[in-house]
């Protein structure tokens, strides 16, 4: 069974830095593909940065240069470095996993494993 539980939000100022985990549990997959998203209200998740097998990563355009997406193995952990975090990065962050690398990196249909999400809070 699948599990992914993540940790490390919380509320910062503006230009300020947080690093998001997420600990997966039971995702074995030949080709697998990880990543982050975030969900607002009334708005559909929205992808922020993915990681795949062969250590490609993408980015959303209004996080490049500022999250750096990571996995530690031997930890079984996926990362989400954030820094110079802004006003408008506030959101419910969550990672996700798939079981096929088809589509969009940012198609959240795509994805059949959720966390249950960590809240993320950047104050001017």
């Amino acid at each position: 069974q699948v599990k992914l539980v993540e940790s490390g939000g919380g509320s910062v100022q503006a230009g300020g830095s947080l690093r998001l985990s997420c600990a997966v549990y039971g995702y074995t997959y030949s080709n697998p593909c990880l990543g982050w998203f975030v969900h607002r209200p009334v708005k559909e998740r929205e992808g922020v940065a993915s990681l795949n097998s062969d250590g490609n990563t993408r980015y959303a355009d209004p996080v490049k240069g500022r999250f750096t997406i990571s996995q530690d193995n031997a930890k079984n952990t996926l990362y989400l470095q954030m820094n110079s975090l802004r006003p408008e990065d506030t959101a419910l962050y969550y990672c996700a996993a798939r079981r096929l690398r088809i589509g969009s990196w940012s198609d959240f249909n795509l994805y059949n494993y959720w966390g249950q999400g960590t809240q993320v809070t950047v104050s001017s």
